[in-house]
């Protein structure tokens, strides 16, 4: 049975590793595109327009970009903390 490190430690350990490419899994490397298009129905386009408007901002593209990006932080954390709670499950 493993005991639950506390935080502070956990970033000792973090930190005392940073350098040791052996203490990291895997890099993963991602390959971007120039650019994407993607197809919305009229109607959402139409109120993505709006509330693109209303926030001031110069075009509805960099609105929707901002948006996207934000939600996919979101759902970035999101997947990491259950994959960090599934893994510390696993390991007690």
């Amino acid at each position: 049975m493993k005991k639950k490190l506390p935080e502070e430690e956990i970033d000792n350990i973090v930190v005392a590793q940073a350098d040791n490419d052996s203490a990291w899994e895997k890099a993963i490397h991602i390959h971007k595109k120039e650019s994407t298009s993607l197809s919305i129905p009229a109607d959402l386009a139409a109120r993505a327009a709006f509330l693109a408007q209303l926030h001031r901002e110069t075009g509805i593209e960099e609105w929707l970009t901002r948006i996207i990006r934000e939600r996919i932080e979101i759902e970035e954390g999101a997947f990491v903390e259950a994959r960090r709670e599934i893994t510390m499950k696993d390991g007690a």
